[in-house]
């Protein structure tokens, strides 16, 4: 905690930090939190997503905040609903046990509750630029006497034609106050409003961390939301050493999750923001001792975590913005040892996955959920390997004895599976898994949303295709290249194939003519499915 020492912060906030599990500051928090602290100027900050900037606005608002006030002290203007609950979540979270009260404000919810909330005195107002404005025409939300304006994600606030209510309310703030802009980005129309409205800005740019991920296996699955335990229990089961990371997207959804875990038999812990500095670094303790192999964690929580040797992070729940899934995945694959990162994608999310894909520059390729067979059968071969390994070394004399008289008074076949029926009739057991129905595209896409092209070719079984033949039937034809083929899915008289938009267009163009006999073209686009009344 030395470098949150050294920024100004007081004792009472480190001790919250350190609560809250954090260990050394973002660099947006070490080049924005001194400035805050010690000058009197305002700020602009350039920073990504998932950087830290709510901790960094946040802890010098919280350290300057006057007890008792009985005014809004602090106003949070955000793009979304989902941002004023998280926003207001982490500050309240940041202000530790002083008496300063933190409300999000935002449309949806009732404008009544929320005028009762005001009326009993805010410290901090975090809300969307349309129920803030609302509130003020009312006359129901005084900001002449604030003392600090942050906008925060204002280029997204731009996106979404909320400038004209952002110049509204700042015409109603008080005009001596801190301004804090806060942006991924810096179009002209930023840059004007803070030369418009802010004075002796300074600003802050932090330089876009570099994110590799040569060293880790990137594949996603298709499933439903219902099935994602399921699934998760599989993806551990086929391996022989499973020590990874599952990442929720909330602190409850976390706790239950290990504790579904662990009533399934596995050895399972959480990790979010809800637990004590203590509990953090006796889970931790236990996660690097391996006395647990599975540790689910929300992003805040994983935060500055040094996990070496992991062999998957799996995404539970897909992260809000690129940078996360990066920044999630990286933790595998470090010392030259190859990771593999696993993320379940439901039928609403294949825009998010292939955003994330163009982000991270990597291929995140499909694969099947194992089936329950699979299973079984790579426990089979877990459970033979470790009895080998078991006979081959020293084994106490009573066990010898006993196997002796077993082995002379029966059969020795049928002593040896009645030995692994009692030991492993459990973890054998196929009804201890349901079959996983595979996730169906939604119907209006038969274009992958990862640059590809779903194709259609009236060949099938009864043509005497396999995966293996169809490759080969498409590639001897236009030389694409195998690994460029993917999805295949092969029926009683047509298949479907997925490839990239550059091959595709030449498949087409190669296999366009060529037609089954009186019928349309061997390969063409996989139609969309029209809606049935």
């Amino acid at each position: 905690m030395e470098k949150f020492k050294n920024l100004g912060l007081s004792d009472t906030t480190i001790k919250t930090l350190l609560e809250k599990g954090f260990e050394e500051p973002t660099p947006i928090q070490e080049s924005v939190i001194p400035i805050l602290l010690q000058e009197n100027c305002d700020l602009v900050g350039q920073a990504q997503t998932g950087t830290g900037k709510t901790a960094a606005f946040g802890l010098p608002i919280i350290e300057k905040l006057e007890p008792k006030a009985k005014r809004v002290q602090a106003l949070v203007l955000v793009p979304t609903r989902e941002l004023a609950l998280q926003v207001s979540e982490e500050l309240n979270s940041l202000k530790g046990s002083r008496p300063f009260t933190i409300v999000p404000i935002y449309g949806g919810q009732s404008m009544e509750q929320q005028f009762q909330k005001l009326k009993r005195g805010i410290d901090i107002v975090v809300g969307t630029p349309g129920r803030i404005l609302d509130h003020i025409e009312r006359k129901r939300l005084k900001l002449q006497d604030i003392s600090w304006l942050v906008l925060d994600e204002a280029d997204e606030m731009l996106n979404m034609g909320f400038i004209e209510d952002i110049k509204e309310i700042i015409s109603h703030v008080n005009p001596v106050r801190k301004t804090l802009l806060f942006s991924a980005t810096m179009p002209k129309e930023i840059i004007n409003i803070a030369k418009e409205y802010m004075q002796d800005y300074k600003l802050i740019q932090v330089t876009k961390e570099q994110l590799t991920t040569n060293l880790t296996d990137q594949i996603y699955f298709q499933v439903n939301e219902a099935d994602k335990f399921e699934a998760l229990c599989r993806i551990i089961d086929m391996e022989a050493e499973f020590y990874g990371l599952v990442f929720c997207r909330t602190k409850i959804d976390a706790g239950r999750l290990a504790t579904k875990l662990g009533d399934r038999g596995y050895f399972a812990d959480a990790l979010h923001g809800d637990i004590s500095q203590n509990q953090r670094e006796e889970v931790l303790d236990k996660f690097r001792k391996k006395r647990i192999n599975v540790l689910v964690a929300t992003d805040v929580a994983a935060r500055g975590m040094d996990i070496k040797n992991l062999t998957h992070v799996i995404n539970y729940a897909l992260p809000q913005d690129p940078e996360a899934y990066v920044h999630r995945i990286g933790r595998t694959g470090r010392a030259g040892k190859e990771g593999t990162a696993i993320t379940f994608v439901t039928p609403d999310e294949y825009k998010k996955i292939a955003h994330i894909q163009k982000f991270a520059k990597a291929e995140i390729r499909q694969e099947k959920i194992p089936r329950v067979r699979e299973i079984v059968r790579a426990k089979k071969s877990r459970i033979k390997r470790e009895l080998v390994e078991l006979a081959a070394g020293e084994i106490d004399e009573s066990y010898l004895k006993l196997a002796q008289d077993l082995l002379e008074e029966n059969d020795p076949q049928k002593t040896l599976a009645a030995v692994l029926k009692l030991a492993f009739h459990k973890t054998l057991d196929t009804s201890n898994y349901t079959e996983i129905e595979p996730a169906k595209l939604p119907k209006n896409e038969s274009v992958d949303q990862k640059g590809k092209t779903r194709l259609f070719i009236a060949l099938g079984k009864e043509d005497g295709m396999s995966d293996k033949k169809l490759v080969k039937f498409i590639k001897t034809g236009t030389k694409v290249k195998e690994d460029k083929i993917k999805n295949i899915r092969i029926f009683e008289n047509y298949s479907f194939v997925t490839v990239p938009f550059k091959e595709a267009e030449l498949i087409l163009k190669m296999f366009g003519s060529k037609k089954k006999p009186g019928q349309k073209p061997i390969i063409e686009k996989a139609k969309i499915p029209s809606k049935t009344k």
